[in-house]
């Protein structure tokens, strides 16, 4: 599993952190990231383009030559664009060229609606960790890039009611309970299949919300302000991923009061430096973990987090967890273990440590398990709850 920064769960259990989630949480369950999206709508609307660009294998940049023989010119600058991995562009091009400002309807946005409507697509475990993780005590917030409407059904088979909101109705960011729900901020499914929602998909529409009218670039602003902001379901290439960057790091190199972002950051092999450094050279601390098994290390990671969570985890997981890690001798204990057994009793309030030592005593704690609980009691106060 990837490795929590303790700065980061303490904010967490104050209720201090945001989660911002995009394709990737969804792709578990069925449905298609950006570039697979592009793909899908040139198969239902243009097959002979979509051909081509089929043949192109992702992460070509500027290394490919596509073959279009047979294409004219305006389909041409799309398969560079698709090359380039400017997919935003693309979609914006499509829809230029086949729809028009005089079209009577849609074609581009219908298609991404009909191929985000498909049926048999369920939330993910992923979707269930981030909901109970996105409860910050007084409210459940959580920001998605994402269309569909996953997360709110994962929150109803937790039998949580939720609101979802969208681009002009999101609520403005705040520590108070009205600041709350699933807040769509590139748009969201309209819930009647015969409408086509507003959604930011393609390249004009992003220059609408983040640089004419600005609404997302404040929304994320202001809420970087208040909560540490944690992004969930990106790669850093992402069209999406670029303009919430540009949002945030332009005022975070003016501005002090901006709390840390993190971002979980899936990588092939062992955590590369290079990689590692690019991420914090866009102000956003990366926590990075392993991507195989179809990034399995996330999800397991963020299962794991929920059910310990300080606000709403699973009372019971966490005293069986108490009482595994005293079993072993401290001073024999893995790093891991002694780091989250501290954590447990750094974050309690100081009736909830008395009742934890009174567990672990209880459960054949030694002598050095009991002195740790002491030694973090004397420690200087780090924002616990």
């Amino acid at each position: 599993m990837a490795k929590l920064p303790e700065r980061l769960l303490l904010a967490h259990a104050r209720g201090e952190v945001l989660f911002i989630t995009g394709a990737g949480i969804s792709m578990s369950a069925g449905l298609p990231d950006f570039r697979s999206l592009v793909l899908d709508v040139y198969a239902s609307l243009e097959g002979g383009t979509h051909g081509i660009l089929n043949d192109i294998p992702p992460g070509a940049c500027n290394n490919w030559l596509a073959a279009t023989t047979g294409l004219d010119s305006q389909q041409c600058a799309e398969v560079n664009r698709f090359i380039r991995g400017d997919y935003d562009v693309v979609l914006g091009m499509l829809e230029r060229r086949m729809d028009g400002s005089a079209a009577p309807t849609n074609k581009v946005r219908s298609t991404v609606c009909e191929i985000l409507r498909r049926g048999g697509i369920h939330p993910a475990p992923i979707h269930n960790a981030l909901i109970r993780l996105a409860d910050r005590g007084i409210a459940l917030t959580i920001v998605t890039t994402n269309f569909d409407l996953l997360l709110e059904a994962a929150a109803r088979r937790q039998r949580k009611r939720i609101q979802t909101y969208a681009l002009g109705g999101i609520p403005r960011p705040g520590r108070s309970d009205d600041f709350a729900g699933v807040l769509h901020i590139h748009g969201a499914l309209n819930k009647a299949p015969d409408r086509t929602s507003d959604m930011i998909v393609t390249d004009q529409d992003f220059g609408e919300f983040y640089l004419r009218r600005r609404v997302i670039p404040d929304f994320i602003y202001d809420a970087a302000r208040l909560f540490h902001l944690v992004l969930v379901g990106y790669s850093a290439n992402d069209a999406p991923m670029r303009y919430l960057l540009n949002a945030v790091a332009a005022d975070g190199s003016r501005f002090d009061d901006l709390k840390e972002r993190f971002a979980f950051v899936g990588m092939e092999s062992s955590p590369n430096a290079i990689e590692i450094e690019d991420w914090k050279g866009r102000g956003i601390t990366p926590i990075p973990y392993s991507s195989a098994g179809k990034h399995a290390a996330l999800t397991n990671t963020l299962l794991r987090w929920s059910e310990l969570s300080a606000i709403n985890g699973n009372p019971k997981r966490i005293d069986a967890e108490l009482k595994r890690l005293v079993r072993t001798p401290r001073s024999t204990a893995t790093e891991a273990d002694r780091d989250l057994f501290d954590h447990l009793i750094r974050r309690s309030a100081t009736n909830e440590r008395n009742r934890m030592a009174a567990l672990v005593s209880k459960a054949g704690a030694g002598i050095e398990w009991l002195e740790a609980i002491a030694a973090v009691g004397r420690e200087p106060k780090r924002g616990a709850p």
